[in-house]
């Protein structure tokens, strides 16, 4: 049986937030199958608790030598993945975007999206557009249709990205958009590959349920995937199944975990559908995770808040600390300040 704590300290170590990784920043995002970017500098801090002597300009060129791109893929929402993972995990995650699609309030757009596609890639090949501009342009093309709409849905479902420089770190753009084919070169992929998703999550986030799998993905229909993979069959506290990939590391319960400053929406937060691994029933209900606050690991566990300010760091603490861990706070929200480029001290609340 694994104890909630164990369960702990193997997703941290698959998340590489036990220990810092020397991979490349590039590898790392492979690693994690992706990470969350709707908030557009999040991956640097998701990347910096992970990858020893992380610079920022390391992911910026990524970014901007087009090897890593930013596009709604995991539960429809904005993720930052390499250039070839992005035609690993769209064919798989495409009926599921075209699903929420259709059951969200811009489903009106649905009848259109034949007439629409091949204007949009037209433009967008001209040049990256915004979706203000390419409600413009579908307004004037179709003036009896919600053009807002229109635009939403193809940016949502041709398989579109955001482009630099936007995200990019100490530059600034606005979230202007093109194809993934034109700004990658590669012809959009059909072959889902449902299997080897899962497997890929298991070495990220497991061990794991069929249905943390599912809140990670947003897909359904995972439970037969799951079931015809050899994987290991583990049991937790409250008697659920769990799977794990065979040969799977998993850590000692009693391994120290170092302080974490971790971004708003970062990946070991929305990874799974039973959170208790990473965060509290008691603080869930915070609304930590759902308002997209930056969480501050401590033993393993959130353990508060924290944001930067003209003065420097204030971290809010959920309940004591040790004066162990204290120090540890203080020293890690040092590194964190230096590294952003914010000059003040650390303040504990």
């Amino acid at each position: 049986m694994l104890s909630l704590r164990a369960l702990n300290r193997a997703t941290l170590d698959r998340q590489l937030l036990l220990d810092r990784s020397a991979a490349t920043p590039h590898e790392v995002v492979a690693h994690l199958v992706g990470m969350q970017a709707q908030e557009p500098f999040s991956p640097y801090f998701g990347l910096w608790s992970r990858v020893r002597d992380f610079d920022p300009r390391m992911l910026g060129d990524l970014l901007v030598d087009r090897k890593v791109v930013r596009a709604p893929l995991h539960r429809a929402t904005i993720h930052l993945v390499t250039a070839d993972d992005h035609g690993v995990l769209e064919p798989v995650l495409r009926p599921m975007v075209e699903r929420r699609f259709r059951s969200s309030p811009f489903k009106v757009a649905a009848p259109y999206l034949d007439r629409i596609a091949p204007l949009v890639r037209e433009w967008v090949a001209e040049q990256p557009r915004t979706k203000a501009e390419l409600t413009r342009l579908l307004g004037a093309e179709f003036p009896d249709v919600d053009a807002e709409s229109l635009a939403v849905a193809a940016c949502q479902l041709l398989s579109m990205i955001q482009v630099p420089p936007r995200a990019v770190w100490g530059a600034s753009g606005r979230a202007s958009w093109t194809t993934a084919e034109h700004w990658l070169g590669v012809p959009r992929g059909d072959k889902a590959d449902h299997a080897g998703l899962v497997l890929r999550y298991l070495a990220a986030f497991g061990p794991a349920t069929v249905a943390d799998v599912r809140a990670w993905s947003g897909l359904g229909g995972l439970k037969d995937v799951v079931e015809g993979l050899d994987l290991r069959r583990l049991v937790d506290e409250d008697g659920r199944e769990l799977v794990d990939l065979p040969d799977a590391v998993l850590p000692d319960a009693d391994v120290p975990a170092p302080v974490r400053f971790l971004p708003e929406f970062d990946n070991v937060l929305l990874g799974h559908d039973d959170r208790r691994r990473i965060i509290s029933d008691e603080d869930y209900r915070r609304g930590v995770v759902v308002g997209g606050r930056r969480t501050v690991l401590v033993d393993g566990f959130v353990h508060g808040t924290w944001r930067t300010t003209r003065t420097g760091l204030d971290v809010e603490i959920f309940r004591p600390l040790t004066r162990a861990q204290r120090v540890d706070v203080e020293t890690e929200g040092a590194a964190l300040l230096a590294f952003a480029g914010v000059a003040g001290e650390v303040v504990i609340t």
